[in-house]
């Protein structure tokens, strides 16, 4: 073990459960017929989850760089997936939405992602996950409210 590294450490253990379970949803996706690339299945996951939202918001949610953000936005749109609006709060702005046809896409990533979870807790008990993932909104809410503590912007 490196000086004083934990491999099992909490920031190592949710990195490498984000890491697999989307390494594991790609490759479903990937090969699922949906038409999407992966990137734009996750982005339109978390356009869903956000409701109509700015594209640098919707880039930050997503871990991906603007461009790249733009470039699955395009592909999106292309399959009227998505529309890009003008910001009634700043006309400079573009809000991404999502369009009434993605319902439907949404519901087979949904789908694919729901075999996932199943597969991630096959040998946990039901309670116990319900307790993961009760305990993981509580500390994403504790460090949602550290974030806007030592937000200097």
């Amino acid at each position: 073990m490196a000086r004083g590294i934990d491999p099992d450490s909490f920031g190592f253990l949710v990195n490498d459960v984000a890491r697999l379970v989307r390494a594991a949803l790609d490759r479903r996706i990937a090969v699922s017929g949906l038409g999407l690339t992966p990137g734009e299945a996750r982005v339109l996951a978390h356009a869903a989850r956000l409701g109509p939202v700015r594209q640098s918001a919707l880039a930050e949610s997503a871990l991906i760089e603007p461009m790249t953000l733009s470039t699955y936005v395009d592909g999106l749109a292309g399959k009227a997936l998505v529309e890009r609006a003008p910001d009634p709060v700043d006309r400079r702005a573009r809000l991404v939405r999502l369009t009434p046809k993605a319902d439907a896409t949404l519901d087979q990533v949904g789908a694919i992602a729901a075999e996932i979870r199943l597969q991630a807790a096959s040998d946990i008990d039901a309670a116990d996950w319900e307790l993961l993932k009760d305990l993981l909104k509580a500390v994403r809410k504790n460090l949602e409210k550290l974030d806007r503590e030592t937000d200097i912007g």
